[in-house]
């Protein structure tokens, strides 16, 4: 079997680029002094996993519980694995499998609320176990963490005095950040103005953030501009996708991940149908150019996916100076491939002259 049998629509991974895309990344974390713990909710991946702990990652982040257990299997060496849930985990379920799993591996949890905090604290005791906690504070993206040094001061204060948790430190995600890379000074700029004031009261007040956690895909390489960050948690920057490359943080040789389509229409006069709809690209709108369709067909630059339903992907065709026939096999590069990929059991990998490797995904569907 090669890339022209495979069954499609297929998840095709270029395994010479992802390792370049990991190797850049831990290139410029050792440069700046930062630790990178990547969020493995893009490939869900116990082979990337280890592939980015070999390149020198500190850890990995999960958003549940569910990857969690998944990827504590990926640790390095008899070291057990470390893992950051940069994700409120406040309900029962989830408490109580993370202080179960805190027993053999490290395990941190990003929290906003007392409530949280307490829930975690009463399962960690439950299991005899401890369970490590950093503080989100939002710095613009206005999604989760508190809201001020002084919230983020008292909601440390509430931790260190809970049995079995640890206070280790401080969670950010400057999400809201999608300018150009060389843009990007004055809104990383307020970002460190407010990380700076809750570091020095905390300080001033006798807690020390071990742990400074930051960092996107989209600012991964301009980090360095947000003083008192210790890692970055990048997770697309593995594979990329049309956010990264329309936004400017990539090129298209740096989108290792692909979907192969087959065209299987072409009676619409103007438009071609690919075997490829929302349960295999998700229907994720580009962020930073929301018009242009759900990816990109590699092989037709001109052409638009305008439409997904279930199983078809229609595609817009009138711009092109020539077109795809039935039969046809195109490449996508989806907008989003993080959930993307969550939606297949597997994907092929790709090696230099070698026949395509299945590869599990094997947090996939774990949700809670």
């Amino acid at each position: 079997m090669d890339v022209t049998t495979l069954p499609t629509p297929a998840l095709v991974i270029d395994a010479a680029i992802v390792r370049r895309n990991v190797e850049r990344m831990a290139a410029y974390a050792r440069e700046h002094a930062l630790g990178v713990r990547p969020h493995t909710k893009t490939h869900k991946s116990l082979r990337l996993a280890a592939m980015q702990l070999a390149a020198g990652a500190v850890g990995l982040t999960v958003a549940k519980a569910g990857e969690a257990e998944a990827m504590a299997q990926a640790g390095r060496g008899d070291a057990p694995a470390d893992l950051l849930v940069a994700y409120p985990a406040l309900d029962p379920s989830r408490a109580n499998r993370l202080a179960r799993l805190a027993r053999r591996a490290t395990v941190r949890v990003a929290v906003d609320s007392a409530y949280a905090a307490e829930a975690l604290a009463e399962a960690a005791e439950r299991a005899n176990g401890t369970i490590g906690i950093l503080v989100d504070v939002d710095v613009g993206m206005g999604r989760t963490g508190v809201q001020s040094p002084v919230a983020a001061l008292a909601l440390a204060q509430k931790v260190d005095s809970l049995p079995g948790l640890r206070l280790d430190g401080i969670m950010i995600y400057p999400g809201h950040v999608w300018d150009p890379p060389d843009a990007q000074a004055p809104a990383l700029a307020a970002v460190a103005v407010i990380l700076g004031a809750t570091l020095a009261l905390w300080r001033e007040n006798g807690f020390e953030a071990r742990i400074v956690s930051g960092g996107s895909t989209p600012t991964a390489y301009q980090s360095h501009l947000i003083p008192g960050l210790t890692e970055i948690r990048p997770g697309t920057y593995v594979f990329n996708d049309m956010n990264a490359l329309r936004g400017g943080f990539c090129g298209l040789n740096d989108c290792a991940a692909r979907i192969v389509c087959t065209v299987v229409s072409e009676a619409v006069p103007g438009q071609v149908v690919i075997d490829a709809g929302s349960k295999t690209l998700t229907s994720d709108r580009c962020i930073p150019a929301p018009e242009s369709g759900h990816g990109l067909i590699v092989e037709y630059p001109d052409a638009r996916i305008t439409k997904l339903s279930e199983e078809h992907g229609q595609v817009d065709v009138t711009a092109c100076s020539r077109r795809p026939r039935v039969g046809e096999r195109v490449t996508v590069v989806p907008n989003h491939i993080c959930p993307c990929v969550n939606l297949h059991d597997a994907a092929w990998w790709l090696e230099p002259g070698e026949p395509p490797e299945s590869l599990v995904v094997d947090a996939r569907g774990r949700t809670s």
